[in-house]
């Protein structure tokens, strides 16, 4: 692997970092500082991939050489963008919303090389039709889960699969938050070809 750039995960995600781990490659990950506030008038497919193009961005001065991963997510159910709930209220209410509702989780991907300025950026979509909740059942998922740092309030890794009736999208690790299938074509175009 001594070929291979240096490869830098834009991201304090423990679900990120597990994510990458699939693809076997060697990789660092430090967290971005950056305001992931949305714009005015700002569209959520825009919003991710502008974030996830700040995030690599802003590790760029510090490390030539590298290829920097940053991924952004949101879920959007109708016009309405749902983010990290951050409390047990909100993440009730956010999937209170969800119950029996089809829900779309936006994920902005970019890989940008530092040694030759070069960014690739895309959003990857993924669609999950929920199963229609029961309060106690949503309170239960909540406590037993704490889905508070997850976009949409659910661990889809874990227990949040019971939510669901259906998912429909290209690459089931989207709705982690890294869509690997992506990644790996934005990895050949800057000429690493997976497997190692």
């Amino acid at each position: 692997m001594t070929d291979t750039p240096a490869l830098l995960l834009a991201s304090s995600s423990p679900f990120r970092r597990q994510l990458l781990d699939k693809l076997g490659l060697d990789f660092i990950h430090q967290s971005p500082d950056i305001d992931e506030s949305p714009l005015a008038d700002e569209s959520p497919v825009a919003l991710v991939m502008r974030l996830a193009r700040e995030k690599a961005g802003a590790l760029a001065g510090s490390h030539p050489d590298t290829l920097i991963i940053g991924s952004d997510q949101v879920a959007v159910i109708g016009d309405r963008v749902l983010g990290k709930p951050g409390t047990r209220e909100k993440a009730i209410e956010q999937l209170s919303a969800a119950s029996g509702q089809r829900v779309t989780f936006l994920t902005g991907l970019c890989l940008l090389n530092t040694a030759t300025g070069r960014t690739q950026v895309a959003c990857d979509p993924f669609h999950v039709q929920f199963r229609t909740l029961r309060p106690a059942q949503i309170e239960r998922y909540v406590d037993a889960e704490q889905p508070l740092n997850c976009a949409g309030s659910f661990k889809s890794e874990g227990l949040g699969i019971v939510l669901f009736k259906a998912m429909e999208g290209r690459d089931p690790n989207t709705l982690v938050g890294l869509p690997l299938i992506l990644l790996t074509e934005f990895l050949a175009a800057e000429g690493i070809s997976l497997p190692l």
